[in-house]
């Protein structure tokens, strides 16, 4: 636009300056780039698929995203994968977690249809409708749910963070990574989890409490005991 000037920024001119400008850079990336390795160091040998994931008694299913109503497609995916693991006997309760912050958006009880449709039964199913975040899930599991081993369920490019988080809220977890193919909201996750890795690594660090805490809940250790009473599902 006219009036409008633009100055580029120049390299120092003198030797030591440059060489102290590309330490600086050398510095930036690796500073910037410690929160992926932190997160691909805690998913390491963690990443399994539905048929040789370690048995667990839950499975964890994080939110992600209704459409007029109804499970998003990679969130039907990871859903799928979760019923997968329930009917094979891997696991034998399912907590769902996501959003529910208005009372024309609710998650869970999406998440809850679309599993007992597919053959979960509805006593096998919790629901944590304070699921805002990934940490928010991962902590209300082990906190407020008392989570102590699961299996997490979520896209691939998400897996590691979620595995990370949830390592750091104390639960011994296993992930279940759901295969995409290659769109335009693959790469956009993608992306977003280079963005979201520093703020992973700060909760983690500092593990401030979820947005939402409350008082502990049975439902998980009464879907149990139900499970427990009832045997494993029939084939």
């Amino acid at each position: 636009m006219p009036g409008l000037r633009f100055s580029v920024p120049r390299l120092p001119r003198s030797v030591r300056g440059r060489r102290r400008f590309v330490r600086a850079a050398v510095l930036g990336c690796v500073l910037g780039l410690l929160p992926m390795t932190w997160m691909t160091a805690a998913g390491s040998g963690r990443v399994r698929t539905v048929a040789d994931v370690p048995p667990a008694p839950v499975a964890v299913v994080f939110g992600a995203g209704l459409r007029d109503g109804t499970p998003s497609p990679y969130l039907a995916h990871r859903l799928d994968a979760a019923a997968e693991l329930y009917g094979a006997g891997t696991v034998r309760v399912v907590l769902v977690t996501g959003d529910n912050s208005t009372l024309d958006y609710d998650e869970p009880d999406a998440m809850r249809a679309y599993l007992t449709a597919r053959g979960v039964p509805d006593d096998r199913i919790v629901s944590d409708y304070a699921g805002f975040d990934t940490w928010d899930s991962c902590v209300r599991a082990k906190k407020i749910f008392g989570v102590e081993r699961a299996v997490l369920v979520t896209q691939g490019f998400h897996i590691r963070r979620a595995l990370a988080l949830c390592g750091a809220a104390g639960l011994d977890a296993y992930g279940v990574g759901v295969a995409e193919r290659r769109d335009v909201t693959w790469y956009a996750g993608g992306a977003r989890e280079v963005l979201a890795a520093a703020k992973a690594a700060l909760e983690a660090a500092v593990r401030p409490d979820p947005h939402f805490l409350g008082p502990r809940e049975p439902g998980v250790r009464e879907a149990l005991a139900s499970a427990e009473s009832a045997g494993p599902p029939a084939p």
